[in-house]
């Protein structure tokens, strides 16, 4: 039975006080009014994780970075490796996000690497796929996801696979207020698993795939009643420790 998933991505928000402050806040809500059938991962700033490591409740929410580097360690000045993160209490690692890609060039080739060297060190990759506007409007949004899925994901072993958790991000709607609708969510998400059925059997089937594109308190529950959307990758919301928990209990 595959998880479900609601991740908080705070990307490069809260200064670190800020961060362990709205980590307490998260913790207090999800302590108190959380679905306990659901997996809640907070990905603060690399600075933030060890302390949020400490001040939340292990057992109800874990800790994910938002990034790795490619090389276990040595002089790549600025990196952050996956040791470093399992080391300050990360469980999950978010590869592959849009904003990687668009703003850092990160190819897929790179990021089968990643992923990778995230199962080396036992972090969970919360790995992301998904297409721009001019794609989705070509009609070229499953040929996009069909080569990030085949190239970072096929060469794994099933063991390494059923590991990993997909994201989807409908790139087009990141921080626009668009959303794709539960029908269009649902349509690549169902892909997606059969992609991955096609592939590596069964497994897929407690592969947990979750949804990236503006997901809000009032679009979670029609989001997440899909048979094949698993949870979310949440962003801006992810901030509000009530806007976030409505989410965690959109189930």
């Amino acid at each position: 039975m595959r998880k479900k998933i609601v991740a908080g991505n705070w990307k490069m928000n809260k200064t670190f006080q800020e961060g362990v402050d709205l980590a307490i806040e998260l913790n207090k809500v999800v302590v108190e009014k959380g679905a306990k059938d659901v997996t809640v991962v907070v990905s603060p700033p690399f600075t933030h994780i060890a302390e949020v490591n400490k001040v939340v409740d292990n057992d109800r929410i874990s800790v994910a970075g938002q990034n790795c580097a490619t090389e276990t360690s040595g002089a790549y000045t600025g990196e952050i490796s996956a040791e470093m993160l399992w080391s300050s209490g990360a469980n999950y690692v978010i590869l592959g996000h849009s904003e990687r890609r668009t703003y850092y060039g990160e190819t897929n080739e790179l990021l089968n690497t990643k992923v990778k060297k995230a199962l080396e060190f036992n972090l969970i990759p919360i790995y992301c796929v998904g297409e721009v506007l001019e794609e989705r409007e070509a009609g070229k949004h499953f040929d996009v996801i069909k080569e990030q899925i085949e190239t970072v994901l096929f060469d794994l072993e099933i063991a390494d696979f059923e590991k990993v958790v997909v994201a989807y991000e409908p790139v087009w709607a990141i921080g626009t207020g668009k959303t794709a609708s539960s029908d269009q969510a649902q349509e690549v998400h169902k892909f997606i698993r059969t992609l991955l059925a096609d592939k590596f059997g069964a497994a897929a089937d407690n592969t947990s795939i979750l949804y990236g594109g503006s997901c809000n308190p009032k679009n979670a529950n029609e989001l997440f009643s899909n048979a094949d959307v698993d949870g979310g990758l949440i962003g801006g919301a992810s901030l509000k420790a009530e806007d976030f928990i409505q989410i965690i209990n959109a189930y």
